[in-house]
Formats: C-alpha cells, sequence, structure tokens
C-alpha cells in the first residue's frame, strides 16, 4: 500500500502501544515476562513519501496508563493481585507518575520508505530525555514496529525483588501497531 502526504493521528482507538519485559536473575523461574498495554495515548505525524526528512512523528502517553496484559512464565499465573501490585510499582516505583504523567516521543529525524522506516528522536520519560530509534514498517493500512529502551538511561533502576534474586532486565522492548488515520 502506498501512504499519502499529509497528516495522521493515533491512540488507543486505532492500535496497541505496548511494552515487554523479560526476567533474569537467580530467581527468574519464580517471575513473569510481561505485555503491559498503554491505555491512555495519543500520537500525530506529519507524512511526505516523497521527501522521508521533511517528516515528524510524536507521541504523548499517560504514565498512570499502563495495564499489565499478560505474564507468561513463572511458576504460578499472574493473579488479578499481582496484576494490580505490578500497575502500582510501576507507577509509584518505576515511573514516579505522581512528579512525571507523562512520557513523550518527538522525532528529530525519519528516513527510509512506507516498507522500511527508521526514525530517531528523544524519548522523555522520569524527567529525562534520550535518543531513540524506532524501527518500522507499513503493510496494508497497518504501521507496526518496535523500539529499544534501556531503562537505566533514563536513571530508571530495574525492578528488582528477593533480595535481587529476581529482576526485571534492564532492556524493554516498545512495539505498536496501528491503523492508519489521516487527520480530521
Amino acid at each position: 500500500m502506498s501512504i499519502t502526504a499529509g497528516g495522521y493521528a493515533w491512540g488507543p482507538e486505532s492500535g496497541r502501544l505496548l511494552v515487554k519485559t523479560t526476567r533474569t536473575g537467580l530467581g527468574a523461574k519464580a517471575g513473569h515476562d510481561l505485555t503491559i498495554g498503554v491505555t491512555r495515548w495519543r500520537g500525530d505525524a506529519s507524512v511526505d513519501p516523497a521527501d522521508p526528512a521533511s517528516c515528524s512523528v510524536t507521541v504523548e502517553v499517560d504514565a498512570e496508563s499502563f495495564e499489565v496484559q499478560e505474564g507468561t512464565g513463572g511458576v504460578k499465573p499472574l493473579t488479578s493481585s499481582d496484576r494490580q501490585e505490578i500497575e502500582k510499582i510501576v507507577r509509584e516505583k518505576i515511573l514516579h507518575t505522581g512528579r512525571h504523567p507523562t512520557i513523550t516521543f518527538r522525532s528529530s529525524r525519519v528516513e527510509g520508505s512506507a516498507e522500511s522506516f527508521r526514525i530517531e528522536g528523544d524519548l522523555t520519560m522520569v524527567g529525562v530525555a534520550q535518543p531513540v530509534t524506532v524501527q518500522g514498517a507499513l503493510t496494508e493500512d497497518r504501521v507496526h514496529g518496535s523500539a529499544t529502551v534501556l531503562q537505566s538511561r533514563w536513571g530508571i533502576r530495574p525492578y528488582s525483588a528477593f533480595f535481587g534474586a529476581l529482576r526485571v532486565s534492564d532492556e524493554v522492548e516498545i512495539h505498536f501497531d496501528l491503523t492508519l488515520a489521516p487527520k480530521q
């Protein structure tokens, strides 16, 4: 599919924005690899297929809107109580949403084609901006891709339990899968 020049808008109604974590450490068997959905967010893109360098993307996320969707592995399945506790830890101990309620991404460079593009930009979370690279592609009427984030680059200490025997890996993956929707 070809994409036409213009403005596009995204949000939960047009697709999914997911954060995926993995576990590490001697106690990794006890923990879960998590898929966390972001439920409140919006994005905008200005697209010119003839001139990728003139394209731009911004995304704004409500940092309080992270919801555990799935937990794989572990000794026992995640309970509703487990999910609530994880979400509370993410809000209070990882993202400090009381002080930093919003996570933003602003592109600084776009290159490639609709079939395979690369977006460089700054991701701001917990009050710290760091460069991130997003890889993506357009297939039919959907745009999808991912970026890898090392939490420590933002001063975030990955969560640990059992005196450090169970840890969330520093590397976290962000995935998106969206329907293209021209701005109204």
